[in-house]
């Protein structure tokens, strides 16, 4: 939130540089993100009034003009504004007058006719962006006089970062209160005085969704006239409070939003028909907003409606055809409290982020409705004139939310904080907080105003404390307790061996949300039913992950888009199972899409394969698991390449799958080259036992190789378990070094060659001995398989 630092001070004025006063919002808990001066310096600006206007004799886009600056006689200015005019005030800069940070103004000569001095845009005096013409001011702003007098130069805008508990301070009264307690001052609070009721002209209010909104006032306000400039004074602090200026009566609303803390919005009376009704939306409707977007209401939507239709999305953003335009007479003022958790799903359904839905998703204060729209009532009267009809007012007092009382031990203080506080202290901060509070028994019963219901439980009570006394006034204490080690978490010590594991294999780590697409999710994940969320942060992000997967493959689209086109990926975190039940589980998950090497010179371009990723998969789970205790079975999955798809099993459980994607998801994704995939569940692959070491054979080992005719179809993990079943424990390696196909092979057959090494630790293995044990694995393999030497 920004604010002027000037009008802040009209509030609560301590006597401290505006450095303190900073840093004393950050230890309150407003943040101050940031602070700049609010306009270059200037001098030698007035308020003018064109009286005349003539076109130059030699120049079409330049007009001549006499303007009146309060001095006895009128000043000649060119002017080539498109927007000048007889009866326009606007500002004036003399000749001498210096302006962002610009040589002084001298008397000029164009076409023949001198200018002394130049009628200024926004953007020449450091008041805004705009250089389309000069400003306009109110009728009201005094001819003659000094800029400086009406607009503070010597002010800062300050940007404090406000957390979502304290929604109290989005107003400069909220940061007042804060500042005041702070310096033990008084804040300086004008009482809002009702304006006086001089028509008769209402409408009725009707609350059909109480429960959502509870509280509801509102006001007629016949012939205004909402075609006058706003004055400069209300226009510069909504500049620096980081507002542009629309109209006078819009203006109006949102100065008192910034002030009390209270988002309103102001109609166009003769625009609506019958009663004014909160309710939710009807079948089929739709309403066009302030920012001329159409939208098909959903049924969750808030609305206010009357007899017509739709008129405002509810706490978001008002109708474009009833808002209030220039030329509009007659008007109804709204102020109304919604529940905050109505209208956080609201703006987040529809990606409407508005100054008004920032407040309400944080909490107003319930009882500041009607002080709201007295300030507002008062405001317009006085600038714009009209009539003001009696407020209407419609309470739900049973979904108010109620101040609930909190409990606070005078033990627990120095608990929580390591310190000592005075129980006068104690009373006294709490009053200066208006907390209602009473002490007896070693405790106090506190019950928060209106506007804190962040005040839910004693901590928060502790934490006012601690801000109030200053968090730099707290020593620092040294913790006595012991500290035992305790032992190496093992699955914590898996997580980062997996991690090395795999960026030294080349693959990158990335960090994915834990919420997802529905639409890709489903695509992945179309069997088990995902957790959905009651407000996501947006509709694209509403189901949590199950899988790690979809949030990699938004990566990998992310890269490819990018021109990345080798692209190696992993990520460790939780997944989320179940909806009543729900079990977080930490979850391994990477995929290769590419070249498998990068690109080089001596090194010829090939595409990762299924055996690429089968041997970083193996490498991976050697890392963390003994080898013989892993299996490797073909799958059937809706996500994989059918044939290339691997369940993984240690111990007999399924711990995870790798494979190809399948190519009709790939299509979907609009992903050209094949993409390998996999995903493990980290728990179950912490199953290595303690490592444990034997000597080295001082004997030599004995190797023999044998060339099997075996069936295609036996998978080539059956035959190498056979062959260890039925060997002796001298069996020290197999491996298989040539599969082949072909001449001299009978249709499906395919011949595998092996290599058998044997070695023992206690003798030298005879002939006889090996060719007992090759004896034994042969005569398996024939029974087994009808495996035959070539």
């Amino acid at each position: 939130m920004k604010f002027s630092e000037n009008w802040l001070r009209e509030f609560v004025n301590p006597s401290v540089d505006s450095k303190t006063l900073m840093h004393q919002l950050t230890m309150a808990g407003l943040e101050v993100d940031g602070n700049e001066p609010a306009c270059v310096p200037f001098d030698g600006l007035y308020i003018a009034e064109v009286k005349t206007v003539a076109k130059h004799p030699d120049a079409d886009k330049l007009h001549i003009c006499e303007v009146d600056c309060g001095d006895k006689e009128l000043l000649t200015i060119v002017c080539g504004a498109p927007n000048v005019r007889a009866g326009l005030r606007t500002i004036l800069a003399k000749v001498g007058a210096t302006l962002a940070n610009k040589p002084k103004l001298e008397a000029a000569t164009l076409k023949g006719i001198t200018s002394y001095g130049m009628l200024c845009s926004a953007a020449e005096i450091g008041l805004g962006d705009s250089n389309d013409g000069i400003i306009e001011l109110s009728e009201t702003e005094t001819v003659g006089k000094a800029l400086k007098e009406i607009i503070d130069i010597e002010d800062n805008i300050i940007d404090v970062s406000l957390t979502p508990n304290r929604g109290d301070c989005f107003s400069l009264r909220g940061i007042a209160r804060e500042v005041a307690v702070f310096n033990q001052l008084k804040l300086a609070e004008s009482p809002v005085v009702p304006v006086e009721v001089t028509s008769k002209a209402c409408r009725k209010v009707k609350l059909t969704a109480k429960k959502e909104c509870p509280h509801y006032a509102g006001r007629v306000i016949e012939n205004v006239d909402a075609s006058i400039e706003t004055p400069l004074w209300i226009s510069e602090k909504l500049r620096r409070s980081g507002i542009r200026s629309i109209n006078i009566i819009v203006d109006i609303t949102n100065f008192v939003m910034l002030e009390l803390g209270q988002p309103m919005h102001a109609f166009d009376n003769d625009y609506l028909k019958g009663d004014i009704d909160v309710r939710y939306p009807k079948d089929d409707e739709k309403l066009k907003l302030l920012d001329e977007s159409e939208h098909q209401l959903k049924s969750n939507t808030l609305l206010i409606a009357d007899d017509s239709g739709p008129l405002a999305m509810a706490g978001v953003m008002g109708g474009f055809e009833s808002a209030v335009q220039t030329e509009s007479k007659n008007i109804f003022l709204e102020s109304a409290f919604f529940m905050p958790e109505t209208i956080i799903g609201e703006s987040r359904l529809y990606g409407l982020h508005t100054d008004s839905s920032h407040r309400f998703e944080r909490g107003v204060d319930p009882e500041l409705q009607v002080s709201a729209l007295e300030r507002a009532s008062e405001l317009i009267l006085q600038h714009c004139g009209g009539e003001a009809g009696s407020i209407v007012e419609m309470t739900s007092k049973e979904d108010i939310p109620k101040k609930l009382q909190v409990i606070l031990r005078e033990s627990q203080i120095k608990r929580v904080l390591g310190i000592e506080l005075d129980n006068s202290f104690v009373t006294e901060t709490f009053s200066k907080l208006e907390m209602q509070s009473e002490y007896k028994e070693n405790q106090w019963y506190i019950t928060p105003p209106s506007h804190r219901f962040d005040i839910k439980i004693e901590v928060d009570l502790i934490e006012e404390l601690a801000r109030i006394h200053s968090y730099d006034a707290i020593s620092v204490a040294t913790p006595s307790n012991h500290l035992n080690m305790k032992r190496a978490n093992q699955s914590h010590y898996s997580i980062k061996q997996i991690r090395e594991l795999l960026i030294n294999r080349d693959y990158q780590e990335v960090i994915t949300y834990s919420f997802i697409d529905p639409a890709l999710n489903n695509l992945l994940n179309n069997k088990d039913k995902s957790l959905v969320l009651a407000n996501p942060i947006a509709p694209e992000l509403s189901e949590m992950r199950s899988s790690l997967l979809p949030g990699l493959l938004n990566s990998l689209q992310y890269n490819i888009k990018r021109q990345q086109d080798r692209v190696r990926l992993f990520e460790t975190g939780l997944v989320f199972k179940g909806c009543e039940d729900l079990k977080q589980n930490s979850h391994v998950a990477g995929l290769c899409y590419g070249n498998i090497y990068r690109k080089q010179w001596d090194k010829e371009e090939k595409s990762t394969d299924f055996y690429d990723l089968k041997n970083d998969v193996e490498a991976l789970l050697s890392s963390v698991v003994e080898t013989a205790r892993v299996d490797f079975k073909s799958a059937e999955s809706e996500i994989l390449h059918p044939g290339q798809a691997v369940d993984v099993f240690i111990d007999d459980k399924n711990v995870g799958c790798f494979g190809q994607l399948h190519p009709k998801i790939a299509t979907q994704l609009e992903l050209n080259n094949n993409v390998y995939l996999f995903e493990f569940e980290i728990k179950k692959l912490n199953k290595r036992d303690a490592v444990k070491f034997q000597a080295i054979s001082k004997f030599p080992s004995v190797k023999r190789d044998i060339s099997l005719l075996i069936d295609e179809t036996i998978p080539l993990e059956e035959v190498l378990s056979c062959i260890k079943n039925d060997a002796s424990e001298a069996l020290s390696n197999l491996e298989l070094f040539d599969v082949y196909q072909g001449e001299g092979i009978e249709k499906e057959k395919k011949s595998l060659a092996l290599g058998l090494t044997f070695q023992v630790t206690s003798s030298t293995l005879t002939d006889e001995e090996v060719e007992t044990i090759m004896g034994n694995v042969l005569d398996g393999l024939y029974n087994k398989f009808g495996a035959k030497l070539r």
